[in-house]
């Protein structure tokens, strides 16, 4: 198995560097592949602010890399949790931080417009902490 790095992610899903993105891709096909959390965070972070993709394009491209029978990513329920909330109109990097909340736990901000978004995606267990 292979973990790999954002650049590793980000070239493979732009494409901005014709070889890298042929080394990246030949990676992917050789055998198994790992995905960390922060890796995903940090592509998405990447992707949207420097290259200017929408959200909308980074979830597909995300779900359809993870959907590889030979990607796994680090916790993939939480994963796969955020990808669906951020296609209900979350922020892909809020949708993982909501994700990856502890079971039982609530998830608070002063952000009231993430609040309002979550809990219109289904995520109930979010809260707005007033501001003093």
């Amino acid at each position: 198995m292979t973990a790999v790095d954002t650049n590793v992610l980000v070239r493979l899903l732009t494409g901005d560097d014709s070889k890298q993105a042929a080394t990246a891709k030949s990676l992917f096909a050789a055998g198994p592949i790992w995905i960390a959390k922060t890796v995903l965070l940090e592509t998405g972070w990447v992707l949207r602010g420097l290259y200017g993709f929408e959200d909308a394009a980074i979830v597909d491209a995300f779900t359809k890399l993870l959907g590889l029978k030979n990607v796994q990513a680090e916790d993939e329920s939480s994963v796969a949790r955020a990808l669906d909330l951020a296609a209900r109109g979350i922020e892909l990097i809020d949708a993982l931080r909501l994700a990856c909340t502890p079971p039982g736990a609530a998830f608070v901000s002063f952000d009231r417009s993430l609040v309002r978004r979550a809990k219109r995606a289904g995520a109930s267990h979010v809260a707005e902490l007033h501001r003093p």
